[in-house]
């Protein structure tokens, strides 16, 4: 039995979610004739309480999009040092929107409405112009660590008296929603713009929304096109997101137990060192010097275990809907193993 734990995105489309697919009505999405996106995009908006939505091919392209939208070339937005917008869409911030990132520091991974506001810069034409806050829900690099309504709400509120749009990169937002217990349209009050993924969490094959005003969404829409996002008979695709919202959302709280359960061994076994506090669904721990990440995977790899080194001593483990119970059995015993 082989057990992949190197992502939530290596999920495969359930029998139901392939059905829900197949039966599908379609049309040209650019031509704005697909009744099948027409509807996600409309039922993502109204979740989180914006205007519009725009269906793109993944989140990286999602949070790319609304960087561009926001910002001018030459500005700059302030983000976590953790931010999966610096440190894994490739550049991008500088390469498709011309604009710098000022990292910040926050609390595994969370910034706060203070250090917004210490980071502005004041409006001297030798400055960069601060125009952007992005914050991540959950964040990836910080073991899946969620951010408290209230410290989001405390943010937005520097934002909003700074004339800055804040953005939301939330890949795992629902993570975060059904632990935390606040909803899609507290979330959506809050943020200029939101990013939500599909194909993580919630087991779609492809797929990301971006919400908006309509305003926002109508230039979100052109550049799009600009960044060879305009997709065609996509609404197969978008069934799968559908198929998500209806039956993947609150099984999440499976996938953080689970995670819970496996991070409550590490901590007992010799070979860690330490382990971040598990949140969600993500797992972060610190190997010892007496082996190695690349070590420590080829291993696992050796006893059909998949996992990701995220550095020279750091092992991400992402637990999922095709992770079962029996999975997590047969994960303990290897992990008593090694």
């Amino acid at each position: 039995m082989k057990i992949d734990l190197r992502s939530d995105t290596v999920t495969k489309p359930s029998a139901d979610m392939l059905n829900a697919m197949f039966s599908a009505s379609v049309g040209d999405n650019v031509f704005a004739e697909d009744p099948t996106v027409d509807a996600l995009e409309k039922r993502v908006a109204q979740m989180f309480s914006h205007q519009a939505a725009l269906f793109c091919p993944s989140g990286t392209m999602t949070n790319q999009i609304a960087i561009k939208v926001h910002t001018q070339p030459g500005d700059e937005l302030l983000c976590d040092v953790h931010s999966h917008i610096y440190n894994y869409e490739g550049g991008g911030i500088s390469s498709n929107s011309g604009v710098q990132a000022k990292l910040l520091y926050g609390n595994n991974g969370r910034i706060t409405a203070n250090m917004v506001s210490e980071n502005i810069n004041a409006n001297h034409d030798w400055l960069t112009h601060t125009s952007l806050v992005c914050a991540e829900n959950t964040v990836n690099r910080a073991g899946g660590s969620i951010y408290e309504l209230n410290d989001l709400q405390e943010i937005a509120k520097v934002c909003a008296a700074n004339n800055l749009k804040f953005h939301l990169d939330g890949a795992r937002i629902f993570n975060a929603i059904v632990e935390k217990r606040y909803s899609t349209e507290d979330i959506g009050k809050i943020f200029d713009s939101v990013s939500v993924c599909f194909s993580k969490g919630l087991g779609a094959p492809v797929g990301s929304v971006l919400v908006g005003s309509k305003q926002f969404i109508d230039k979100a829409r052109r550049v799009r096109k600009v960044f060879g996002g305009g997709m065609r008979q996509s609404g197969y695709l978008a069934a799968a997101c559908l198929y998500a919202i209806d039956n993947n959302i609150t099984r999440l709280k499976d996938d953080h137990a689970r995670a819970k359960n496996i991070e409550q061994l590490l901590r007992s076994l010799p070979y860690v060192e330490s382990c971040m506090p598990v949140e969600s669904n993500i797992v972060i721990f610190t190997l010892n010097s007496k082996i190695s990440g690349e070590e420590f995977v080829k291993k696992a790899a050796a006893k059909n275990l998949l996992c990701v080194a995220f550095s020279k001593q750091n092992i991400r483990f992402v637990t999922h809907l095709d992770f079962t119970d029996n999975m997590l059995v047969e994960t303990n015993l290897i992990l008593m193993e090694m």
